[in-house]
């Protein structure tokens, strides 16, 4: 009896001994304010990164149009190189990019990306004359010597971004986890709206306290920072392999045909795809006929114009936030058009009003639905999408729709300034005058966008829900 009684004693004390090295080796789980380590880093890195994107924008600007253009009746021209400069390599060398990204070490990228940015940033610093050249010292070519090394350096920090934006969105799928990812999709969306207000402001303030040298040096020093979050950052060993899995490589036309063939033959990432085409049109126009908008039908002074634009900036946060909190807790894959549908309806209401007050309203639940709808579109890419092909999906994605906010942009201009210029008409006791009228009709492509999502995704993802492991 002793004998086994004394068994059974070390057989209990065995059982306890375990629980307790179980309790220790697998603690409950701490959830994080930015869900891991490794989001941590990689978020703050972009905050500052974007931050230092906008500024850069704005010192680009400010430098051209006071300095090395100034007084001259080219500089407007000169101001527009800037922008062609960027947008080229998102067309011709973005879709192409996801194919590398999808081959390569996606961490890896980024950290040369952000390597060759600092460097190109750096350059510029030639063109401020911090170091005298033989083909800067006099004559016609001291005013195109500098715009050829933006232009150039532009371009070539584009390209880099090319790369880098879809290896961090691929990364995102690595080291978040499913459960997780409706939280990321909101809080990703944080930077670029911080950035949105702060950049510019910080930019303008660097340019004109400390000049353009120190505004150049501190925006390299972003891209500094971003490297080496994104150099600490630890890859899950599980998804070291889906990380290696492009490495049988079948040729490069053929992965990029797959890229876009999967991208248009996924029947959510296609639908999803159009709805947010037809409310990229929003977005387009607005940014082009607003300040008309603000004089003409709001009957305001155009010195009130930005305010829509902050108040836009901090509703687009919060809608980030909402969507980082509650995206995860709501079956948003069967209700998601729903979203769309509002911005539509609220675009609608906006283009009736004339105060500017109610306006102010308007714009800033318009950028709360924007800030959610960015939320769910990369959350539902995430979900869907194979992680061996996050890159070409993104890199094919970002130029259509870049493509698209483009041609409403200009659309809306040639509609304003000719077809529509004198259009006045009444219907049904509602005045309408041109741009009203083209804000109505972009309203209305949004709703159609979210009730076609409605439709054409019914059968398909009513039961995905993200909130479940």
């Amino acid at each position: 009896m002793n004998s086994i009684g004394r068994t059974e004693k070390i057989a209990k004390w065995g059982t306890l001994m375990d629980t307790r090295t179980t309790s220790l080796e697998a603690p409950t789980k701490k959830v994080f304010l930015l869900i891991n380590r490794n989001f941590a880093l990689l978020w703050s890195g972009q905050v500052i990164s974007m931050i230092g994107d906008f500024a850069f924008s704005i010192t680009l600007t400010l430098w051209v149009a006071t300095q090395i253009g100034r007084g001259q009746v080219w500089t407007p021209l000169a101001m527009s190189g800037i922008l062609l400069a960027a947008s080229i390599p998102v067309f011709i060398i973005g879709p192409a990019a996801g194919v590398f990204v999808d081959r390569w070490d996606r961490r890896r990228t980024m950290l040369w990306m952000d390597a060759v940015r600092v460097v190109l940033i750096l350059s510029l610093l030639l063109a401020t004359g911090i170091v005298p050249l033989p083909i800067t010292s006099q004559g016609h070519l001291s005013l195109v010597w500098p715009l050829g090394i933006i232009y150039s350096v532009v371009f070539l920090e584009s390209t880099c971004a090319q790369f880098f934006n879809p290896s961090r969105f691929a990364l995102i799928g690595a080291i978040v986890e499913k459960v997780d990812q409706g939280r990321a999709s909101g809080l990703t969306q944080l930077p670029e709206s911080l950035a949105f207000l702060v950049g510019p402001l910080l930019g303008t303030l660097l340019f004109f306290a400390v000049g353009v040298q120190w505004a150049l040096i501190l925006n390299a020093l972003s891209f500094g920072i971003s490297f080496l979050t994104v150099l600490a950052v630890r890859i899950p060993q599980a998804s070291m392999t889906v990380e290696g899995a492009s490495e049988q490589q079948s040729g490069f036309f053929r992965e990029f045909i797959e890229g876009i063939s999967f991208l248009m033959g996924q029947r959510v990432l296609r639908t999803l795809l159009i709805s947010s085409l037809l409310l990229t049109l929003n977005e387009g126009v607005l940014n082009t006929l607003e300040i008309f908008f603000v004089t003409g039908n709001l009957h305001t002074s155009a010195s009130l114009y930005g305010l829509l634009s902050t108040d836009f900036g901090i509703g687009f946060i919060l809608g980030a936030v909402l969507a980082s909190r509650f995206l995860q807790l709501l079956n948003v894959a069967k209700y998601f058009w729903l979203v769309f549908v509002a911005e539509g309806m609220v675009i609608l209401i906006y283009a009736r009003l004339t105060n500017f007050l109610p306006a102010l309203l308007m714009m800033f639940l318009f950028g709360i639905l924007v800030g959610i709808v960015n939320s769910v579109i990369m959350l539902l890419t995430l979900q869907v999408t194979r992680q061996e092909l996050l890159g070409r999906v993104m890199a094919v994605r970002t130029p259509i729709t870049t493509l698209a906010l483009m041609l409403s942009a200009a659309l809306a201009g040639y509609l304003d300034s000719t077809l529509l210029r004198n259009f006045h008409t009444t219907v049904l006791n509602v005045a309408l005058g041109p741009v009203d009228s083209i804000f109505t009709l972009t309203g209305l492509l949004a709703i159609v966008g979210g009730l076609y999502a409605m439709i054409d995704l019914r059968h398909v993802i009513p039961a995905i829900r993200l909130d479940e492991e």
